[in-house]
């Protein structure tokens, strides 16, 4: 199932993507259940309900919606650095005993097609492609062994990243956080449709250009490493968001640098997931 968030004639609502190409469309299941976002709905443990209650049959065409970021709400996103081998190699950072773990807050995300901005403060806005895992319900302490059990499901995420106010100091926040620089969604994917977890991969694209590709299984620290470590220091809940890590290749490490600018567009694809898909403004 491929549940998303989204807004319709003003109004704001939840629902399950159905079909390919043409026939794509969503079924509005906020308009037919009572829970008031997809973040209630994962709390409640209801998604399976719903899916069976509500049908496959479209109310809106994708075209005719606006895609929210895929969890509108989070408690929390803990994104992950430095979370590749070439990554590390082309930073010249990493190689920690432990995941490298920072925060974003969901006031920056924005959803697929909506506008990236490159603040005017910089010229140094970058991109990140990256698998995002959703907390599907409270988790403390949980083992490598029992991970999955507290995931409803992965998305592809831009954790976009403005690199000289990222590294004002030693810690990563404001330049993580400007307004509209992380992307998430169009949807989140549940496990059991995304099949072998070792195997998705990543692909980056800046206006058609390959710039990032990776698989799930190059992580230095894989999905049940991070919800293992993640879960130790706070009380993860329904809605919660891990951002995985970004391969080698971001723009930062090139040569001149690659900035994103207006006009640009990106992409991150996760396969079989979707496609996050931004266009950049300055603003």
């Amino acid at each position: 199932m491929r549940w998303m968030s989204f807004e319709v004639d003003g109004r704001a609502s939840f629902g399950l993507a159905v079909g390919e190409g043409d026939a794509a469309g969503v079924v509005d299941a906020g308009a037919k259940a009572e829970f008031a976002d997809l973040k209630a709905a994962i709390e409640a443990d209801a998604l399976g309900e719903l899916a069976s209650r509500i049908g496959t049959e479209p109310d809106y065409a994708l075209a005719d919606i606006s895609f929210l970021p895929t969890i509108t709400n989070p408690d929390k996103i803990l994104c992950v650095g430095l979370n590749y081998k070439a990554h590390q190699e082309e930073t010249g950072r990493g190689g920690e005993d432990n995941p490298t773990i920072f925060v974003r807050f969901a006031e920056a995300q924005m959803g697929h097609l909506d506008d990236m901005v490159r603040p005017t403060e910089s010229i140094a806005l970058d991109f990140e492609g990256e698998i995002a895992m959703i907390i599907g319900k409270r988790a403390r302490r949980v083992s490598r062994d029992d991970w999955l059990d507290y995931i409803v499901g992965f998305a592809p995420y831009n954790d976009g990243s403005v690199r000289d106010y990222q590294r004002h100091a030693s810690q990563f926040t404001p330049g993580k956080n400007f307004m509209k620089t992380g992307g998430f969604g169009p949807w989140m994917m549940t496990p059991d449709e995304v099949g072998d977890l070792d195997a998705i991969e990543i692909t980056t694209r800046l206006n058609g250009e390959v710039m990032q590709n990776a698989t799930s299984d190059l992580m230095v620290f894989g999905f049940a490493d991070l919800m293992a470590y993640c879960s130790t220091f706070i009380d993860l809940v329904p809605g919660d968001v891990i951002v995985t890590g970004t391969p080698g290749g971001v723009g930062a490490a090139r040569n001149p640098p690659l900035w994103m600018d207006a006009g640009d567009v990106i992409e991150i694809e996760v396969a079989p997931i979707g496609t996050l898909r931004n266009t950049v403004v300055v603003g």
